[in-house]
């Protein structure tokens, strides 16, 4: 997997998380984000990249 596919699939599962925490992104700068926003998307980013790992592994 090439550097811009790992960036793209990233920011799609930030993207997403940010969606089911019910917190708007922009595309950019996101610096008016709080503390408690920021950190609920990072925790569901883990969350679905340890999903995706133990559904790939399972494989």
């Amino acid at each position: 997997m090439s550097n811009k596919q790992a960036k793209a699939n990233l920011n799609n599962i930030k993207m997403q998380a940010a969606n089911e925490v019910g917190v708007q992104l922009n595309n950019g700068y996101n610096g008016d984000l709080t503390a408690r926003q920021a950190g609920s998307i990072g925790g569901m980013m883990v969350k679905k990249m340890i999903e995706s790992y133990e559904q790939n592994s399972a494989q």
